[in-house]
């Protein structure tokens, strides 16, 4: 099954699954203790889901006074963005942009959706075939600032994940060794490991967190 049809079929087993590892409430702490964040950014979020990378990067930005230059985010499942478009309009938030399209497939996006200062992609290019993930990431960094940096989160290769997310979710996993061979074969002259805060260090069983730069 492809990304698309596994995640419209299985939209609110994954929301229970990641609500139970307190996913979410990661991302959010990792954001609000990042450095990148700054005032007047554009921000792309490539494979939103059902939004919780983007409203975890705006909540952290609210929290700290800073209001975005642009906030744009796209996914390839209709299920995802419809779950995404109906939370915004509960939380009555209007300046995020939403758009269906592929990672693999950029040339879809909005003209003016180019020169970010931060792209954060979240348990998305899992989802990418293996032989083409350097291509997406390559796409990725196409869109960035000269100074921008791209956020990864990605599931590591292990032996917990193998079953729980490789098996089950059905998802490519990686090693370090993999993603600096991938992100060097993408054109990326920089690149970093991060970890999660320390009240969500059971994410760090799960994923690797990489910034890299051009």
């Amino acid at each position: 099954m492809n990304a698309e049809g596994l995640y419209s079929k299985r939209k609110n087993s994954y929301l229970r699954f990641i609500g139970a590892m307190g996913y979410p409430q990661g991302l959010r702490a990792w954001f609000r203790r990042s450095s990148l964040l700054r005032p007047g950014l554009r921000i792309l979020d490539a494979g939103c889901g059902s939004g919780i990378v983007t409203l975890a990067l705006r909540d952290a930005l609210c929290e700290r006074g800073m209001e975005p230059a642009a906030l744009n985010a796209f996914d390839l499942t209709p299920a995802m963005l419809e779950h995404f478009r109906s939370t915004l309009e509960d939380r009555g938030i209007e300046e995020i942009e939403l758009q269906r399209a592929n990672v693999l497939a950029l040339e879809e996006l909005p003209q003016t959706w180019r020169d970010y200062d931060l792209v954060v992609t979240a348990s998305m290019l899992e989802y990418v075939p293996r032989e083409r993930f350097a291509d997406a990431l390559a796409g990725l960094r196409a869109r960035l600032a000269g100074d921008g940096a791209l956020i990864l989160f990605i599931t590591r290769n292990n032996w917990l994940m193998k079953p729980l997310i490789g098996r089950w979710w059905d998802a490519e996993l990686y090693t370090r060794q993999e993603l600096e061979a991938a992100f060097a074969q993408a054109g990326f002259s920089a690149l970093s490991f991060h970890r999660f805060s320390p009240a969500f260090r059971h994410l760090d069983l799960w994923g690797h967190i990489v910034e890299a730069r051009p």
